[in-house]
């Protein structure tokens, strides 16, 4: 009897649950140069289908047992080739019309729940092939050393967000773009920004970008979150071949790897596709030259802030894994740190973060690529630092230095700037 009422109660049940419908919650768009996404914000994931017409160009999806309030899509305008987006009902379910500018060759996929948002619907609009806005690289100047700085995050990844509202991937922007303007103003060396607005550029993408810029160094910034708040520091990784070098650099990397699957895009069975390539690409003069680097950089931090561990890390990031380029990852600081949040905001510490990673990029350059000739610059000195030291860091002699300051001994004032011949 209990069994006949069970099975009673699951008919009247079931198809109320079958019906329940899906709401809409929101409606974002990101436009980078490489086509515009539009974000779907969930309660469910909806059975859809997409097509696309013609004379005008649209993009029509269609999304089962859905509900969609019009207001979310009313401002939405001129989004690269999306002109408006339309809705209207049909049947129990929405339709949603993308008017276009131009054709566009539309992806959609489905993107489950994380720590920041719920089930997702993406729609990718891709610009046609030959459209896309041109690349700054160094054809122009075949003698010009091209730094790769990449923005980590942007467009629907946030990446990690402090107590008071700071969202990393905008922290890092704006670091990015203050260290390419001081590469820029650097003779014989340029710099290419990966990211360069808020839209997502899925990890192996951002690699690809560095390849087509004729990269030689590759800087992905970041300023993550650690679950103690008293976390705090800065510190610079490179890529490991034998697992991360602390339970800090292990979690850092699981975290930005889990960044392509915000894109939609599951690490998981490339890794196992490419690991041959990979480890053909593991080449140790690379990864050599990435841990050069990455001294020089955090030496050069130090300065700035706290130092986190007080040596370069190593672990797994998928960014990294483009070993032919010397590659680091740089953590400016711990944006889940109030105090450390509060300096990122600030415009001063962000151009002294910049200012200490065009100056670890000069150590690097002087000392290992001797041939690159760099136009001096300044040096803030640091306690502990001497005369001789500072001289020997920026390859130049000691007197050239004490003609270019004005000094007649060897005594510096911590805190003094020094030009550098």
């Amino acid at each position: 009897m209990n069994r006949i009422r069970l099975v009673l109660l699951l008919l009247l049940v079931l198809p109320g649950l079958a019906a329940a419908e899906v709401v809409v919650r929101d409606v974002r768009t990101w436009t980078g140069p490489d086509g515009t996404r539009i974000v779907l914000d969930l309660t469910a994931p909806p059975e859809h289908r997409v097509f696309t017409l013609k004379d005008p160009q649209r993009v029509v999806l269609d999304l089962a047992d859905t509900r969609l309030d019009s207001a979310l899509v009313d401002g939405i305008r001129d989004e690269g080739p999306l002109q408006r987006i339309r809705t209207g009902r049909r049947g129990d379910g929405v339709r949603v019309v993308l008017d276009l500018n131009q054709e566009s060759d539309p992806k959609t996929f489905l993107v489950r729940p994380n720590e920041t948002y719920g089930h997702r619907l993406v729609v990718d609009l891709e610009r046609p092939r030959g459209s896309e806005a041109p690349v700054k690289t160094a054809a122009d100047s075949r003698d010009a050393f091209v730094v790769a700085i990449d923005a980590g995050h942007g467009g629907e990844d946030p990446g990690a967000i402090g107590a008071a509202g700071t969202l990393e991937k905008t922290v890092v922007l704006s670091v990015a773009r203050r260290l390419a303007a001081l590469v820029d103003r650097q003779p014989g060396i340029r710099a290419v920004l990966i990211r360069d607005g808020d839209y997502y550029i899925g990890l192996r993408e951002r690699t690809v970008k560095a390849h087509e810029a004729n990269a030689d160094l590759f800087l992905s910034l970041h300023a993550d979150a650690f679950h103690q708040r008293t976390v705090r520091g800065s510190s610079v990784f490179v890529l490991s071949e034998n697992g991360a070098s602390s339970e800090m650099a292990r979690m850092l990397a699981r975290s930005e790897n889990r960044a392509d699957r915000i894109g939609g895009v599951s690490l998981e069975d490339k890794d196992d596709q490419l690991a041959s390539v990979l480890l053909d690409l593991s080449r140790a003069a690379t990864i050599e030259a990435s841990t050069g680097l990455a001294e020089a950089l955090l030496g050069q931090l130090a300065g700035v802030g706290d130092v986190h561990g007080g040596r370069v890390e190593k672990a797994g990031f998928a960014v990294l894994k483009s070993l032919d380029i010397p590659s680091v990852l740089v953590e400016l600081a711990f944006i889940s740190n109030p105090e450390e949040e509060r300096r990122l905001r600030s415009d001063a510490y962000q151009e002294r973060l910049a200012q200490a990673l065009f100056e670890g990029l000069r150590d690097y350059a002087r000392n290992h690529m001797p041939a690159l000739r760099l136009a001096g610059g300044e040096y803030t000195v640091r306690r502990g630092d001497t005369l001789s030291g500072i001289a020997r860091r920026h390859s130049i002699s000691v007197s050239a230095l004490r003609e270019a300051n004005g000094l007649d001994d060897d005594i510096i004032m911590a805190g003094r700037t020094l030009q550098i011949p």
